[in-house]
C-alpha cells in the first residue's frame, strides 16, 4: 500500500489530540542512486543518542539526521540569551522526531528530552505513522520564520513555518518513494508552549500545526 508524505508534526491541544498530515502524491523510485534507508545499510544515522554537556552544563542527548534528510533552520538566532534557549529547545524537539522516524525509534530518547509528558505521547505516535509502515523521510525541509517570546506567566512561546515540499517519504523495505506536494498545505506554521523543566531544560509542553498559515 501507498502512503501520503506525512510530515506535520502532531497536533495537540489541552484536551483532545488530532494529528495533522501533508497530503502527498506518488512518486517513482529514484532513477539513479537509489538512497537506502537508515536500517537497509545505507544513509545510517547515528546509533542511539548519546549524551553530551552543553554550554549550559546540561547532559543533552546528541541528535543525528541522516544525510538523506536535511532540516535547514533560517535565522535562528535571538540577542536575548533566554529567547535562545526557548529557539533551541524547539529546534532540537522538532530534530528530535525527525531522527526518530529516521532511526525507527519511536521510543527515542531525545523525543522523552524535549518533550513533556503532555506532548511526548502524541509525538510518540506521529512517529509510529511511519515506522509502522516501515516508512522513512528524504530530501529537505525549510523551517524559516521564527517568532519567540516569553508569556506572562513566564511560558516561552515559538511560532515557526516548515516547508516540506521538497521532502518525501521512502519506504525502508520497497523503496518506494511519495513526494510531498507542492502546494500552500505544504507549508506549515507550528506554535509551540515551551516550559523550562527543573534541570534547566525548555521542553514542548503543548504544539498545535496549522497547514497553509505560511506564506
Amino acid at each position: 500500500m501507498n502512503h501520503p508524505a506525512r510530515l506535520a508534526a502532531a497536533v495537540l491541544t489541552a484536551t483532545m489530540v488530532v494529528l495533522g498530515t501533508a497530503c502527498g502524491s506518488e512518486g517513482g523510485d529514484s532513477p539513479s542512486d537509489p538512497i537506502k534507508s537508515a536500517a537497509g545499510g545505507d544513509g545510517k544515522t547515528s546509533a542511539s543518542p548519546s549524551l553530551s554537556a552543553s554550554h549550559d552544563g546540561v547532559k543533552r542527548p546528541e541528535i543525528k539526521l541522516s544525510k538523506d534528510f536535511q532540516a535547514h533552520f533560517e535565522s535562528w538566532t535571538n540577542s536575548d540569551p533566554k529567547l535562545q534557549a526557548i529557539l533551541n529547545g524547539g529546534r532540537e524537539e522538532l530534530r528530535s522526531k525527525y531522527a526518530a522516524i529516521i532511526e525507527a525509534d519511536p521510543e527515542s530518547k531525545a523525543v522523552a528530552f524535549y518533550n513533556s509528558d503532555a506532548t511526548q505521547a502524541t509525538a510518540r505516535k506521529w512517529i509510529r505513522q511511519f515506522t509502522d509502515d516501515s516508512d522513512s523521510i528524504i530530501g529537505k525541509v525549510r523551517v524559516f520564520d521564527p517568532q519567540v517570546h516569553l508569556s506572562d506567566t513566564g511560558s516561552g512561546v515559538l511560532f515557526y513555518c516548515v516547508d516540506e515540499r521538497q521532502a518525501s517519504t521512502k519506504n525502508r523495505k520497497t523503496e518506494k518513494v511519495v513526494k510531498t506536494p507542492d502546494k500552500p498545505d505544504s507549508l506549515i506554521q507550528y506554535r509551540l508552549r515551551l516550559d523550562k523543566s527543573s534541570e534547566g531544560v525548555w521542553k514542548t509542553t503543548s504544539l498545535t500545526t496549522v497547514p497553509g498559515a505560511c506564506s
